[in-house]
């Protein structure tokens, strides 16, 4: 079965790391029998009214594990890893939902308001019901973004993928054979653009960060030239991301320069 385990609100903004990182750290404290299936970015709105460090995102990770036993020894290793983890001036909050869980419907509304208008701790308390959901210092106001992450992700269809199986190993170029190999489906957004081929490459410009579409990794990519193809997006560079600091404060969630 699978477990979705939201972070957010980790760092600060002074971090070398953010939110993001630390939920890919979380594979290495993950009991045997499970295994990880993926990590995904979510992004919140952005809002004058909203404190964030840069991009108001939050993080989650998908965890597969063989039964429903091992969710409580979950949520431990995963209070405990905040508290390893997360840095002073952050207001961590974390959320643990299994699939299936009553919850889920409350949490995939709420993570889908949370992208549209700002929305309060009070809230995210009321879409968990009886779920796991946390916060683990300063104003705790990272219940809002762990929420919203599980409902995000757990919807399927929102945010990108900032670890799944080597993602971060292939070479650039890559084949389309090895990636959808590995489970990444690679999908032309050009309306008239064919098929890509499983011959065909990929450029990546080193940064694979495939989305959350039905439930899996789908890799957009446009037509370049005969076999060739570019995948959409590409990452922004820190001096982008530090013009872009808010003034409001300096707790922070996810901001994906570090992701």
């Amino acid at each position: 079965m699978q477990v979705y385990i939201g972070f957010d609100d980790t760092d600060n903004i002074d971090a070398d790391r953010g939110t993001g990182k630390l939920a890919r750290w979380f594979e290495s404290e993950l009991p045997e029998g499970c295994r990880m299936e993926g990590v995904v970015r979510q992004q919140l709105l952005i809002d004058d009214k909203i404190p964030y460090t840069s991009h108001n995102s939050s993080a989650c990770v998908i965890v597969h594990t063989p039964d429903a036993s091992l969710v409580q020894a979950l949520t431990a290793l995963a209070m405990a890893h905040v508290k390893r983890h997360a840095l002073e001036g952050s207001d961590p909050g974390l959320c643990v939902v299994c699939e299936g869980d009553a919850s889920l419907p409350g949490l995939i509304a709420f993570g889908r308001a949370s992208t549209a208008r700002v929305v309060t701790q009070k809230e995210a308390l009321g879409a968990a019901l009886n779920a796991h959901l946390s916060g683990h210092g300063g104003t705790n106001d990272g219940i809002i973004g762990a929420a919203a992450a599980v409902g995000l992700t757990a919807s399927g269809w929102s945010g990108r993928f900032i670890e799944y199986g080597r993602l971060r190993e292939f070479p650039d170029p890559v084949r389309v054979s090895e990636l959808e190999g590995a489970g990444i489906l690679v999908v032309s957004g050009d309306r008239d653009a064919k098929v890509p081929g499983p011959d065909d490459l990929v450029h990546t410009r080193g940064w694979l960060r495939p989305r959350l579409w039905g439930k899996r990794p789908v890799l957009l990519v446009m037509p370049s030239e005969e076999g060739v193809w570019e995948s959409l997006g590409q990452k922004r560079n820190k001096l982008a991301q530090t013009e872009g600091y808010s003034s409001l404060s300096s707790r922070a969630t996810a901001t994906y320069p570090f992701s």
